[in-house]
């Protein structure tokens, strides 16, 4: 019986000291919260303003890697996420650069545009939907690119350690997501601006266990472990805003577009450090 209390004691302490407390299920009926943001997400905020806002358009932001989950998991669902166009249009406006023109549910748009006009011509017209309907806005610079990479096992390895039927293990996998964007001139089709940009996923699992004769015919077995893994759409996400930061960045120092003339020195701080990353570093 003591032996089984010590290496009862012994498995605590490795579980303490190698794994924290995974998520219960009673923590799966919490109400739901706002997307977690990463430090690009701030970056966009603390970018410089501009003189003035561009007058920008997404009609597409597509998975361009083919890629699927493995089997058995999913041979139909996609690695990515196919909602990156949505991503890309919360950079933009994040940025506080653009003025985002609704282009990917253009049909609705217009469909919808038709029903007032029909209802116009009825009596009794609601008071929301009377006057002239006005054209729709057009923009000057058009957003193109997707998601261009999806590679997995980029890196992997682990580590352990096994005495006396104890043992405790580490293992991680790296995964790397790539995006393209590019800012393309609506008069001319010149592609201004051109940037791609890489974000790491990782994946991360803890073990400890036992496994020993306490008498004999008296086996004593237990393990525990959890694993950890980051949603790649967080990732396509911080992808994406990075992008739009590096972007920003060359357009400012091609003087593609201006900023203004009262930007605070966070802001300036965070356009030279996007703009010292898309500097080439020289060869020796």
């Amino acid at each position: 019986m003591k032996r089984i209390m010590v290496l009862g004691l012994m498995l605590a302490m490795l579980q303490g000291c190698s794994l924290r407390e995974p998520i219960g299920a009673e923590q799966d009926t919490e109400t739901p919260t706002l997307t977690p943001r990463a430090s690009t997400y701030y970056d966009l905020i603390n970018m410089p303003r501009p003189k003035g806002r561009l007058m920008a358009v997404v009609y597409g932001f597509r998975d361009q890697t083919g890629q699927y989950k493995p089997t058995p998991a999913s041979s139909f669902s996609t690695s990515v996420t196919q909602g990156a166009a949505s991503m890309l249009m919360d950079a933009l406006q994040a940025s506080g650069w653009f003025v985002v023109l609704e282009r990917e549910g253009l049909q609705n748009l217009l469909t919808e545009r038709k029903i007032i006009r029909a209802s116009q011509k009825k009596p009794n017209t609601p008071v929301n939907i009377q006057g002239e309907l006005p054209p729709l806005q057009a923009a000057n610079m058009m957003l193109e690119g997707g998601i261009i990479a999806y590679d997995t096992n980029v890196k992997s390895g682990g580590e352990g350690a096994r005495y006396l039927g104890i043992d405790i293990s580490r293992e991680y996998r790296v995964d790397q997501v790539t995006v393209n964007l590019r800012a393309v001139d609506v008069r001319s089709g010149q592609v201004l601006a051109n940037v791609m940009t890489s974000k790491t996923i990782y994946s991360v699992g803890r073990s400890a266990g036992v496994f020993k004769f306490i008498e004999f015919k008296k086996l004593l077995e237990a393990e525990v472990g959890y694993t950890t893994n980051e949603p790649a759409q967080l990732c396509v996400l911080s992808a994406i805003e990075a992008a739009v930061g590096h972007l920003l960045a060359q357009g400012i120092e091609r003087r593609l577009w201006q900023v203004a003339g009262d930007n605070s020195p966070e802001s300036s701080e965070t356009l030279d450090r996007y703009l010292t990353q898309n500097k080439v570093p020289e060869e020796e």
